[in-house]
């Protein structure tokens, strides 16, 4: 296994729309070790293919206690979120050391491949429900900042470049 490195915002990368996965084979089975070895290093609880600049859609998340529920989720469609929603704080991987609130669906229903290729629909809600539309919305070009202010975003921003440079 390998640890993969983690595109920062704003890289233009993960921006990018992911393509499905054509098919679940050894290579896409190591993504998801090396994808799963990554979250954990970084202790996180999610992770999208298109974060460590794979434009595939794959997710890996563990919202376990003790990070051993590890979840993938394969060409993930969202089938059905509730109307209502709630506001919670999100933070990510690739944005490391920034949160704020996000208003998500509450609930949701998610159709997805598993590691063997097979189909499996999931419902969820609380954390789980919220971390899949975050991951979903990766596979989408869409980093959680995105849904702040202007404003928000311009700070973000401006704060990520300059830690990229006292790297």
């Amino acid at each position: 296994m390998a640890l993969l490195n983690i595109l920062r915002y704003p890289d233009p990368r993960l921006y990018t729309v992911a393509q499905p996965v054509a098919e679940v084979d050894t290579r896409i089975r190591q993504l998801i070790r090396d994808m799963a070895e990554t979250m954990h290093a970084a202790s996180g609880i999610g992770l999208a293919a298109t974060q460590v600049n794979v434009h595939q859609r794959v997710i890996v998340i563990d919202v376990s206690e003790t990070r051993s529920q590890l979840q993938v989720f394969i060409n993930p469609e969202l089938i059905e979120t509730s109307e209502q929603t709630r506001l919670s704080e999100e933070g990510c991987l690739s944005v490391p050391g920034i949160y704020d609130t996000v208003e998500r669906s509450e609930r949701v229903r998610l159709r997805a491949l598993n590691e063997e290729g097979k189909t499996f629909e999931i419902s969820a809600d609380g954390l789980l429900a919220v971390c899949i539309q975050h991951e979903v919305d990766h596979l989408k070009g869409k980093v959680f900042v995105d849904y702040l202010s202007a404003l928000k975003q311009m700070r973000i921003k401006t704060k990520m470049k300059k830690r990229a440079h006292a790297r």
